[in-house]
């Protein structure tokens, strides 16, 4: 029995995955001593934050069986909104109300995803694709170039906020920040909703078949739009959270990640047709994720063979999860014709 069980860990995804980053850690640290410094490390989990949230936002609506491409757009328009109505405050506000508005507005616009996605019944792709280009509309026709480089004192004090300071092999002083710990909260929280609620097990049911999950009395639609204010709420945290780091309201930096985000998603085994996925195998993977591009960066290498690494993850990771889907559905159908013998 032992065995078995060893057996099916070693085969699972998500030890695969391990596996993987420890060998990427061990030649990185070979081709650079640096690569495993404190200082790098630190970064490279900060640097995991936004990635990790958007990636979990975006991992609910996939195993729904839908994609969603809204999720940037949606984190550049709460931020951005949230900094313009905080600028006017005089005075110190608790550090919740930022992101409480942040979430609040991601959360609004996720419902409007919910209610074309869920009660309408329209596609996932087609109607998150057509909420990013009017959000990225609205955002180019009256924001334009206004960034806002003065950010709250909140913020600011935010940015700096680590769980504990070191001093580096160089002297200087290495943090492991905050946001660390949201992220490290925020999958937690996903994972133990997905795995032991019955809102978690639907979604899975509804991803895995949506006509049996409606004959078993499953509210295919109530869901959806539950899963898409969810989705929304994440990416105004992550929004805020990048704004906060990088300093600056930009919301146009944030738009075009939807690369890197899917890329991790399906590299940390979740199908794109629905009905799989794991929390501990989307961070994995978004861990994967910047282990590449780091590595990438401190080899020197130009920086567009970073986008053509992860095209070829992107590709590898859904014919690898294309593949393993064929499979099942082969068995399952090897199994039925068997049992009608």
């Amino acid at each position: 029995m032992k065995a078995i069980s060893v057996k099916k860990i070693l085969s699972r995804h998500e030890t695969i995955l391990f596996i993987i980053l420890i060998a990427l850690a061990i030649a990185g640290e070979i081709l650079n001593p640096a690569f495993l410094s404190q200082a790098n490390v630190f970064k490279t989990l900060k640097s995991s934050v936004e990635m990790g949230i958007f990636a979990l936002a975006f991992l609910v609506l996939l195993i729904l069986g839908g994609i969603d491409m809204s999720f940037p757009a949606i984190a550049s328009a709460s931020m951005y909104i949230t900094i313009k109505l905080l600028l006017p405050i005089d005075g110190d506000i608790p550090l919740i109300v930022p992101f409480i508005m942040s979430m609040g507005l991601g959360a609004l616009f996720g419902a409007i995803n919910g209610v074309l996605i869920g009660f309408m019944g329209l596609p996932t792709l087609l109607v998150t694709l057509g909420t990013m280009s009017v959000i990225k509309g609205f955002l180019l026709v009256f924001v334009g170039k206004n960034w806002i480089t003065q950010l709250p004192d909140v913020l600011i004090r935010f940015s700096r906020l680590n769980i504990f300071e070191t001093t580096g092999g160089s002297g200087e002083v290495v943090g492991l920040h905050v946001s660390v710990l949201i992220l490290a909260a925020v999958a937690i929280i996903v994972a133990l909703m997905l795995r032991y609620t019955y809102f978690g097990r639907r979604i899975y049911a509804i991803g895995g078949n949506e006509v049996s999950a409606r004959r078993d009395g499953i509210g295919c639609r109530s869901v959806k739009f539950v899963a898409c204010v969810l989705s929304g709420l994440l990416a105004g945290l992550a929004g805020l959270i990048h704004c906060s780091l990088v300093r600056v309201a930009n919301p146009f930096d944030i738009l075009g990640t939807e690369l890197n985000v899917i890329a991790a998603v399906v590299l940390g085994g979740a199908s794109l047709v629905g009905g799989a996925g794991t929390v501990l195998g989307t961070l994995l993977g978004v861990l994967l994720i910047n282990l590449v591009n780091n590595s990438l960066i401190l080899m020197g290498i130009p920086s567009y063979w970073q986008d053509f690494m992860v095209g070829l993850i992107v590709i590898l990771s859904t014919t690898i999860t294309a593949n393993k889907t064929s499979l099942k559905v082969l068995l399952k159908r090897n199994k039925a014709c068997m049992e009608v013998r």
